[in-house]
């Protein structure tokens, strides 16, 4: 099943009943299938909006109103939307945002790319907020993650952002669906009517500062606790490596290749996949840092997540780069030569 496809499909079966977004490619695929599927719900809703700034609005009501609510873009689209992803934050309310990443900057092209992970991983809007930020490797992943994007937005009542690519939407692999995890969060928000309690309130203007101070330390506890209760990450042939890799998404896959073929000349490396990119697995990396002090991160891009792992490692070894940006895929032989280049120079 195609990528894009099955994050729509794992979207539905996890309970989304509300999805609104604006057609750009290479994400197209996932709208065209929420306006085939959402029907299939007794109460789905889709809209194509007007514009991204007015689809992630929507996905703010609905979220408001208690719904399991998704949008979706690419790159410039995501860049619309981020005073939406703000507000969400802000107004401590869960949704889920796809970003299919394609070159940049600018309208760019439809090419895959990496070129957003300072977006993603900065926040992208203005304030002091997060949003967590799952990065699939796979199209079974896309499945499994769209899944927990949607727990782990009700578990914090937050913004989940899934970081994937135009490779990555537009490849087709196979795929299970699991059972989905019955929705737990909590329904005090929820602007359902006031019942018999007190009236209920959503808002992000604080126009008091003392106020708009306590909610901005409320924010940045329940910061803290994510990032020490969610961080995910995957290691490969990592037990022996003299040299390793960090790459997530599609370059993951292609440094699994050229560590294979690395391997086979002798060449010890080995694979750290950060999976949630923020929280960063910060503690991970330096962790290997007391035996290995050659790191390798590989993008496409420029070179964005080379600052977290200088972060993570904090002064404490070699961090080298290679990537390609604007839509270059790189090839495993490429990254190959890459890699014997620098254990020549090790």
């Amino acid at each position: 099943m195609q990528g894009n496809r099955v994050i729509g499909e794992a979207a539905i079966r996890a309970g989304c009943r509300f999805y609104a977004g604006y057609p750009i490619t290479p994400q197209n695929e996932l709208t065209e299938y929420m306006a085939d599927n959402m029907r299939r719900t007794k109460d789905g809703t889709f809209i194509q909006a007007e514009s991204e700034i007015a689809a992630i609005n929507m996905v703010l009501g609905a979220a408001a109103a208690g719904a399991r609510a998704m949008t979706s873009s690419s790159s410039p689209g995501i860049s619309l939307k981020q005073e939406g992803i703000s507000s969400l934050a802000a107004d401590e309310l869960p949704a889920v945002i796809v970003n299919i990443m394609r070159g940049g900057p600018g309208l760019g092209n439809i090419l895959p790319s990496q070129g957003d992970y300072f977006q993603a991983t900065r926040g992208g809007g203005h304030g002091d907020y997060r949003t967590i930020v799952l990065a699939p490797a796979s199209v079974q992943e896309l499945a499994d993650l769209t899944m927990d994007a949607f727990d782990l937005a009700d578990r914090y009542r937050n913004p989940v952002l899934i970081l994937a690519d135009g490779m990555m939407g537009q490849m087709s692999e196979p795929v299970e669906f699991s059972e989905p995890a019955p929705r737990q969060y909590p329904e005090c928000y929820v602007l359902n009517g006031r019942g018999k309690g007190k009236s209920k309130f959503i808002r992000g203007l604080i126009l008091d500062a003392i106020r708009m101070e306590e909610h901005n330390w409320k924010l940045y506890r329940k910061y803290q606790v994510i990032t020490q209760k969610e961080v995910r990450f995957e290691t490969f042939w990592t037990d022996d490596a003299e040299i390793l890799i960090v790459a997530y998404g599609t370059a993951a896959r292609i440094a699994k290749g050229a560590i294979k073929r690395s391997r086979e000349m002798g060449i010890p490396v080995g694979l750290i996949r950060p999976i949630t990119l923020w929280p960063f697995p910060m503690e991970v990396i330096r962790s290997f840092a007391e035996r290995v002090d050659n790191f390798l991160v590989f993008e496409m891009n420029t070179g964005q997540m080379v600052e977290d792992v200088q972060l993570a490692l904090g002064g404490i070894g070699k961090v080298q780069f290679y990537g390609r940006p604007g839509g270059v895929i790189p090839t495993p032989a490429e990254l190959a030569k890459v890699i014997a280049h620098h254990a020549r120079k090790k």
